[in-house]
């Protein structure tokens, strides 16, 4: 077998872990960028084996290089993302924040009058 054959290379920026949903940055991210183990890898995603994401770290130091690109483009790709949902929010969320506002400003005025003894 194949280091290759653990995963399904769906696009130039898309490989995911054979037979889940899961992309190899997710899994790098948590052991690059979180410093979390193997095991505490497969404790956060529930559809990957220990074996798999072995795999992936082992895919990562045999194409250092390709794989670091291929991470901080999607890290890039996640914050510009992000942005774009602040600047223009869907209108649940906008929803979310206004009714999280009134919540809050429910809690001050009731605060204002409660009585002290």
């Amino acid at each position: 077998m194949q280091i290759e054959d653990y995963f399904d290379f769906l696009a130039e920026d898309d490989i995911r872990v054979k037979g889940t949903r899961i992309g190899i940055e997710h899994i790098l991210y948590e052991y690059i960028h979180r410093a979390q183990t193997p095991e505490q890898i497969t404790e956060r995603f529930h559809t990957v084996t220990l074996e798999q994401v072995h795999a992936t770290i082992l895919y990562y130091l045999h194409n250092k290089e390709a794989v670091s690109a291929y991470v901080a483009d999607w890290l890039a790709w996640s914050h510009r993302m992000r942005q774009e949902q602040e600047r223009n929010p869907s209108p649940f969320i906008k929803k979310l924040r206004r009714l999280h506002a009134e919540k809050l400003a429910a809690e001050k005025a009731n605060a204002g009058s409660v009585e002290v003894n």
